[in-house]
């Protein structure tokens, strides 16, 4: 039993950088203490709230991933507990239920290895493909950070701030920790986000921030999804289903990034899973995972939400800013209705532009249309609200709007971009969603 020590120090290192540095305390004494230092400096640092109790164990962790990751941190465990017979029942047991699994098949391949003599590293088989061996070793390194690394349950999204009361689910992506978040509309805590599940996922070649068509990159965002797309409908590359999303958003012209074709999209039917960066932009799930929300995503409804590293608010704080937000759009109904035109536009940003017009051409147009006002009225129904991830400050505003006056009445669903100045939230756009 002795060369167990030694027999695996590359897959065993694997496991003890996932299984031990995201969660443990490192052994310093330990002979991997040297090899486990580069790999581990080069993670990224989690963005989790600093407080007790976040990290979690797979005991209390919820199921992402249809099993597949619960059994592959079992795996991994057993690994780093040396149990090396039971590692590979545990292995084999996860190939019969996910036969395609790549990731899977390297591993027992390693363990099959340590029976004959000593191996020095993860793939270890003779003539591996390196770029593969990399690949896998990355996934694993992801599935096993998020699946051991939960949302705190008193934490939310801070970029879900208010769902309309019809939006059932929300996505929200982190790309930096190649990870989906699925939340619940809980309108029995008045609308607060809850965590339902999260997944492993693909983003593009190139990582996050997509600017031009053609780029590998993911676009970081507040979308929504536009079509359900059948798996019979679709090349296999997209496996069980798509579900495209209105990238490039106004947000997106308005800044002059481009492309299309962004997608949230299952994998070919002879993979089960491929590496954190391998899409050409899309966000791309098991077809498991993909399978297990495609009933929660509402066409025209459901927000999906990509940053590149989530920020988190605890329910007080949502609470507050939640507020504070709905105040500011009150105040702005209600300064419309008044038909005082500059209390109506010191609500606009000077650098507004929508449907061709600048600030100035669309005050005008104001001036012009209220001078025939005796009255008007304004209702807000079915109001959400979403912070654009990023360093700039950007709520994105979606509301259907009822409208009334002496001489014309309308409905319309509509869509604000609002960005704080000087302190201030100000309208940059305003247009039909």
């Amino acid at each position: 039993m002795r060369k167990l020590k030694f027999v695996l120090p590359g897959l065993l290192g694997l496991a003890v950088i996932a299984a031990v540095a995201l969660i443990q305390q490192r052994d310093e004494d330990s002979p991997l203490a040297e090899n486990l230092a580069a790999p581990q400096k080069a993670e990224s640092t989690p963005v989790w709230p600093e407080r007790p109790g976040i990290k979690q164990t797979e005991s209390d962790a919820s199921q992402a991933d249809a099993g597949a990751e619960a059994m592959l941190a079992r795996v991994f465990r057993e690994i780093e507990g040396r149990n090396l017979g039971q590692a590979l029942k545990l292995t084999e047991t996860l190939l019969q239920q996910y036969p395609n699994y790549r990731l899977a098949h390297l591993i027992k391949g390693d363990l099959l290895l340590a029976r004959t003599h000593p191996i020095q590293d993860f793939g270890a088989l003779k003539g591996a493909p390196r770029e593969q061996i990399e690949d896998l070793r990355a996934e694993a390194l992801k599935r096993l950070q998020g699946y051991r690394e939960k949302p705190p349950a008193d934490y939310v999204p801070r970029y879900l701030l208010q769902m309309r009361p019809d939006q059932r689910h929300a996505v929200v992506v982190d790309t930096e920790r190649s990870r989906l978040y699925l939340y619940e509309n809980d309108l029995s805590r008045g609308g607060r986000p809850r965590f339902v599940a999260d997944y492993y996922i693909t983003q593009g070649k190139l990582g996050a921030n997509k600017l031009n068509e053609g780029d590998k990159k993911t676009p970081i965002g507040v979308y929504h999804v536009t079509a359900n797309l059948a798996r019979q409908k679709l090349p296999d590359l997209y496996g069980s289903g798509a579900f495209p999303i209105n990238y490039p958003n106004e947000l997106d012209k308005r800044e002059g990034r481009g492309g299309s074709g962004i997608w949230l999209h299952g994998t070919p039917s002879n993979t089960f899973a491929r590496p954190p960066l391998a899409s050409d932009g899309c966000v791309v799930l098991t077809n498991q995972d993909l399978d297990s929300i495609a009933g929660n995503m509402q066409v025209g409804l459901t927000p999906v939400i990509i940053s590149n590293a989530i920020e988190w608010l605890s329910v007080d704080e949502w609470s507050r800013e939640r507020e504070q937000f709905n105040q500011s759009i009150e105040a702005w109904r209600s300064d419309w209705e008044s038909r005082d035109n500059d209390r109506y536009l010191k609500h606009y940003s000077k650098t507004f532009k929508a449907n061709g017009q600048n600030f100035e051409q669309f005050a005008e147009q104001k001036r012009q249309v209220n001078a025939s006002k005796t009255w008007i009225k304004i209702k807000l129904d079915n109001l959400s609200m979403f912070r654009n991830p990023g360093k700039e400050d950007v709520l994105v505003v979606t509301f259907e709007q009822d409208y009334q006056s002496n001489n014309l009445t309308n409905r319309m669903k509509k869509r604000q971009y609002w960005v704080r100045e000087s302190g201030q939230w100000k309208i940059i756009y305003e247009g039909t969603a």
